[in-house]
């Protein structure tokens, strides 16, 4: 028995994934992860072909998801270190920014995350100040603690956040993720009773790639494949926990992707062009799978466009909310479309793609103009008839590129664009602090488990 009518504030569960591709599941065409809980997950959901997060790499893409936003809006384009959040940095998401976990606090949600949060590990940054009651997880990515025979790397242990406070360092990578589940089913039981909204961002499949045993003896594909199997089976105990609570009418669960893989050690974006780190399809269009029995269609797919960005409004509208008023937000609520993909539009027809503080590329409908990639350039594609951006129909289309360089010029006045030497009219400053410090220091007479991970891998 349900405890509320379906749509009166559903609870609220999103899972974003790290760096996993567009061809990386079973009900996405992969043939090399089984991946039986996510394709039932589609079975009975909404699948979408067409969904894209805010930028190819994790903390803007992260940063954009939360607020609503193109990452050029809230300052999250570029870091003091680069073009992701690293441990210490003075940088990070503003605190005066409106998370969806704000707005939906303010609707009498219990709030949690847990796992990769990555948008600034300074006290200011963090998520408990972001909206989330309590958070358990990484503040940055797994790569991001003290590694052997990475070469020139020097970092803090790697820690282990329970709110703000470190809990431990250098944890054992090959049971977080148990870990991370455990504390999830934790929080839909407690709060059953209650409108929730849990945030799980996984580890995986990030390098370096620590699965458990158990995978590792079962993969087709490796390591990575076994992280996949990893998420898998995360799926389907938060399902059963659903179902055993009686809540799995009262829920919606959104399952995505951070970004595209990097293409590498078994990830794959196929049949995209481009990885991770690219404004080509591969590195910005992710797996996206809606559910919500009775009230999101069972078995459906659209090919439409809907972004990450889109997130924060339609969480706020399905809670019964408002979007804030005094400042911009770029995404637009799909809730229409996911209740009634068949009939309902979504609101969404045009997205930009920006490469730190780069405008590269435009969509309008099925259209694609990438305007920039180390230098100007002009390349249309048809996305409907050409999903793998190989034929350039530029030359044959000229009131369309015409139209989609209309597009980019109006961007590039917003948001913009170094690229043209465009400041953008109408940008937020990125957070800031003085004196910053990392979370964690290395005591060589601390008791880590493992003082040193022993996988070079990173990226």
């Amino acid at each position: 028995m349900s405890l509320r009518a379906p749509t009166d504030r559903p609870n609220i569960i999103l899972v974003n994934c790290d760096d996993l591709g567009y061809g990386d599941l079973g009900c996405y065409g992969s043939e090399m992860n089984p991946t039986p809980a996510i394709d039932r997950m589609a079975a009975e959901g909404l699948r979408l072909t067409d969904f894209y997060m805010a930028s190819p790499v994790c903390s803007p893409s992260r940063g954009g998801m939360m607020t609503g936003c193109y990452p050029k809006r809230i300052g999250f384009d570029k870091f003091s270190a680069g073009w992701v959040l690293f441990p210490g940095n003075p940088d990070g998401l503003n605190p005066s920014e409106i998370t969806m976990a704000r707005l939906l606090k303010g609707q009498g949600y219990a709030t949690k995350i847990v796992g990769k949060w990555h948008c600034g590990d300074q006290p200011e940054f963090l998520p408990t100040r972001h909206g989330f009651d309590s958070y358990f997880g990484l503040p940055y990515s797994n790569d991001m603690g003290r590694q052997a025979r990475r070469r020139g790397w020097k970092a803090p242990p790697l820690p282990l956040l329970q709110d703000e406070t470190v809990i431990q360092q250098q944890p054992d990578q090959t049971s977080l993720t148990e870990r991370y589940v455990e504390k999830s089913l934790e929080f839909i039981r407690t709060h059953r009773a209650e409108p929730f909204f849990l945030y799980l961002a996984h580890m995986h499949v990030h390098i370096p790639h620590y699965p458990p045993e158990r995978f590792l003896k079962t993969s087709w594909n490796g390591r990575y494949g076994a992280a996949v199997q990893t998420v898998d089976w995360s799926m389907a105990a938060i399902f059963h926990e659903l179902r055993a609570q009686g809540l799995d009418q009262n829920t919606l669960v959104i399952f995505t992707s951070d970004n595209g893989s990097r293409g590498d050690r078994g990830g794959s974006n196929y049949p995209l062009r481009g990885n991770k780190g690219t404004t080509y399809e591969g590195g910005q269009r992710v797996p996206c799978i809606v559910w919500w029995p009775g009230v999101v269609p069972a078995g459906t797919a659209s090919d439409q466009i809907v972004s990450s960005i889109d997130f924060l409004p339609t969480f706020t509208a399905l809670a019964g909310g408002q979007v804030p008023t005094d400042r911009i937000i770029d995404g637009r609520d799909c809730s229409g479309h996911f209740r009634d993909p068949a009939n309902t539009a979504s609101p969404r027809e045009t997205f930009f793609y920006y490469k730190m503080n780069c405008l590269q590329a435009v969509r309008h409908k099925q259209w694609k103009l990438r305007v920039f990639d180390n230098g100007p350039i002009e390349e249309l594609y048809n996305l409907a008839e050409d999903i793998g951006e190989s034929r350039n129909v530029a030359a044959d289309n000229p009131d369309v590129v015409a139209k989609l360089r209309a597009l980019a010029d109006a961007c590039r006045e917003d948001l913009g664009d170094d690229a043209t030497g465009t400041a953008g009219a109408n940008c937020r400053p990125v957070g800031m602090v003085e004196n910053p410090k990392p979370l964690t220091e290395y005591d060589p007479e601390h008791p880590y488990i493992y003082a040193m991970y022993d996988l070079p891998d990173a990226g």
